[in-house]
């Protein structure tokens, strides 16, 4: 009579080494990479490509750790981190980015800040508001100097 809501467990996805894969994923879960695909990934997780993995794809994820290859560009939410035998032949946007000695990245790098929510922005009339204060302090400081 009444229905039980199960919640799902997300399970993670492994693309294992000698295996090859091609399509688009899209994932809640985390997503490692052993063996070479081919394709576009968006994954709410993180993503491993390992050292034997090799990824022609534009990767969306949280973090993401590159040991293999990967052609084709990544943006995350959080950071990347290429490790020493890891190669990124693309380019990258990141809030955090880490590349081990030995680590190759072959493209261009935007760093992406995060917004701090204490911190708002000023709207262009308090912009000029503050300037036109701060002319009038120095000419009064002049004045009485």
């Amino acid at each position: 009579m009444f229905k039980e809501n199960k919640r799902v467990i997300a399970t993670d996805t492994l693309i294992g080494q000698g295996t090859l894969a091609e399509g688009k994923i899209v994932s809640e879960a985390n997503l490692r990479i052993e063996g070479e695909y081919r394709g576009d990934i968006e994954c709410k997780g993180d993503v491993i490509i390992g050292e034997c993995g090799v990824a022609r794809s534009n990767i969306i994820a949280q973090d993401v750790t590159l040991a293999g290859k990967l052609f084709g560009d990544i943006e995350t939410k959080g950071r990347l981190i290429i490790t020493a035998s890891g190669q990124l032949v693309g380019n990258v946007t990141a809030h955090s980015l880490i590349i081990q000695d030995g680590g190759m990245l072959n493209g261009s790098c935007h760093m992406e800040q995060t917004a701090d929510p204490k911190q708002k922005p000023l709207t262009e009339l308090e912009s000029q508001a503050n300037a036109k204060q701060e002319k009038n302090d120095r000419a009064k400081s002049r004045q009485a100097g």
